[in-house]
């Protein structure tokens, strides 16, 4: 188990659910309950049992087949309600069956919204927080209080505030956590609010959303001024604009501030897991996200990457493996000689030593972009393109004879494709849901006989972009085409005077990258 001294306390499965759009299943839930514990998070919060059957079942499930290695799991719930004790409260009552050893209570700290909110008084709210700490601690739970919207709280009514976290501290709960509910605070009020909280006693924690842009920074104020307890969301989900991103929480407090708040090398496993709950929470995960991004560590000015092959750490503020990630080296018009130079390497080719050569490549590079072309995007075709310079002639597994698409309003779309491959001539018809997807079709079915690699290779992602739209119809398009094996997926690009042309372009280079990351010499059946 993870060290008690601070917790670090992920919501993604409760408080991250709530944004818009996101909807977990009770399986989906214990799978990034596994990611989480391989992350080392010291506390899982999986739900309100209680409020809705599937948060109710998630806990029954999780006792029996969950089995965690670093991480707590914790159920969140309420308070109890006004006028009962907190023992005949069923709320209360799913809590402290849910076979949770922690639980999470959400109390009012704010005194509007005691009075507008609840409809009670600001002594029955303290004694629903008082009585229910002591019940669900009698019971053998550990208890953590949330004090919601504390921060605007503490505006309205120091006095209240402080005395809501007082009374949660003095009837048993463990930790203290300082809600921004409105994410409206900014770093230095955050370090000011938490300094001042101290003075009741309790052990404080920080519960930040982001609407000012500021969650992370406004966790890290909380951190520096004495909490010890941080919560937080895989990915920065949350309601609105989402909650305080777990992982960038992480990393800046180990990378940053030296403190060690996850097992030894669990940081290193961040990208990976970032990654994995994007998929299963079918949220793409954003390019530019702080240390996990596919951006993060991306440099693409011809200046930066002769800085970089000086030294990496000159244009980089840490190791990107240090949090599991990569640099990448972009292509683009903007590259200079430097570029593609590392990028050569990168992809084992040595170019540093034939300077006509080099220089070549990079012009021809800066040419094909200024027509339309980008290979920022399009690694796999870049690396198509340096193989054809490097050694002499562009790897090719077919020669393409022709292709045709015929299209129909009643009939669907019909796509006919002749080539020639390992020795053979092949004319094969593909039918498909538009005149790209027919031609994908007839073109996998007619090498797949020769090349069976290519059934596992499956398009993923397809974007189209007009690239002169003064042009209207007759305008040049540019498709970038996502392609997977199962394992891994590369990026290729197409230009052309229309979407179907350009699309038979990327087509063309997705499978035949797709062998050739496969091994499969050139020519061969």
């Amino acid at each position: 188990m993870t060290s008690d001294a601070f917790h670090v306390y992920d919501t993604t499965m409760r408080d991250g659910a709530q944004q818009e759009g996101l909807n977990l299943s009770v399986q989906d839930k214990l799978h990034v309950a596994r990611h989480l514990d391989d992350l080392g998070v010291g506390f899982i919060e999986g739900g309100w049992p209680g409020s809705n059957p599937k948060d109710t079942e998630f806990f029954a499930l999780a006792a029996k087949e969950l089995e965690l290695r670093n991480a707590t799991l914790a159920a969140f719930g309420a308070t109890r309600r006004a006028g009962l004790r907190a023992a005949d409260d069923p709320l209360v009552a799913a809590l402290r069956e849910s076979g949770a050893p922690v639980v999470t209570l959400v109390a009012k700290s704010h005194d509007r919204h005691v009075e507008l909110a609840l409809r009670t008084t600001l002594e029955e709210n303290l004694a629903m927080v008082r009585d229910t700490v002591e019940h669900l601690r009698a019971e053998g739970q550990r208890v953590f209080v949330d004090c919601e919207h504390f921060f605007d709280g503490y505006v309205a009514n120091r006095a209240y505030a402080l005395e809501v976290v007082r009374t949660a501290a003095e009837a048993g709960a463990d930790v203290v956590v300082l809600c921004d509910t409105n994410g409206g605070m900014l770093p230095h009020q955050v370090e000011e609010v938490v300094a001042d909280t101290l003075s009741v006693g309790a052990r404080l924690g920080i519960h930040a959303h982001n609407d000012t842009g500021c969650a992370v920074a406004n966790s890290m104020a909380a951190v520096r001024a004495g909490a010890t307890h941080l919560q937080g969301c895989l990915n920065g989900y949350g309601e609105r604009t989402g909650n305080a991103d777990l992982v960038t929480s992480v990393a800046n407090l180990e990378l940053k501030l030296g403190m060690q708040v996850l097992p030894a090398g669990a940081l290193a496993e961040a990208t990976r897991i970032a990654h994995a709950v994007s998929e299963i929470t079918n949220y793409p995960p954003s390019a530019r996200q702080p240390y996990t991004g596919v951006s993060s560590f991306a440099h693409k000015a011809g200046l930066h990457a002769s800085a970089i092959r000086v030294d990496p750490d000159l244009y980089q503020h840490i190791d990107p493996a240090l949090v599991g990630n990569d640099m990448r080296l972009l292509v683009s018009e903007m590259a200079g000689r430097a570029t593609i130079e590392l990028k050569g390497r990168e992809l084992g080719y040595d170019v540093a030593g034939d300077a006509e050569r080099l220089g070549r490549i990079t012009e021809r590079v800066k040419a094909m972009e200024q027509q339309g072309y980008t290979f920022e995007a399009a690694d796999a075709s870049f690396e198509l393109l340096l193989a054809e310079e490097m050694e002499g002639a562009r790897p090719s597994y077919f020669d393409v004879e022709s292709w045709r698409v015929l299209a129909e309003s009643s009939r669907g779309t019909e796509a006919t494709v002749k080539l020639r491959a390992a020795g053979q001539r092949l004319v094969v018809i593909g039918e498909g849901n538009g005149p790209v997807n027919a031609l994908d079709h007839a073109l996998r079915q007619a090498i797949e006989q020769l090349y069976p690699d290519v059934a596992r290779f499956h398009l993923i992602d397809f974007r189209v972009r007009i690239l002169d739209q003064g042009h209207g119809t007759d305008a040049v398009t540019r498709v970038l085409i996502e392609t997977s094996d199962g394992q891994d997926a590369w990026v290729t690009v197409g230009v052309g005077a229309n979407i179907i042309e350009a699309s038979w372009e990327a087509l063309v280079d997705a499978l035949t990258y797709g062998l050739r990351r496969h091994g499969v010499p050139v020519g061969t059946a």
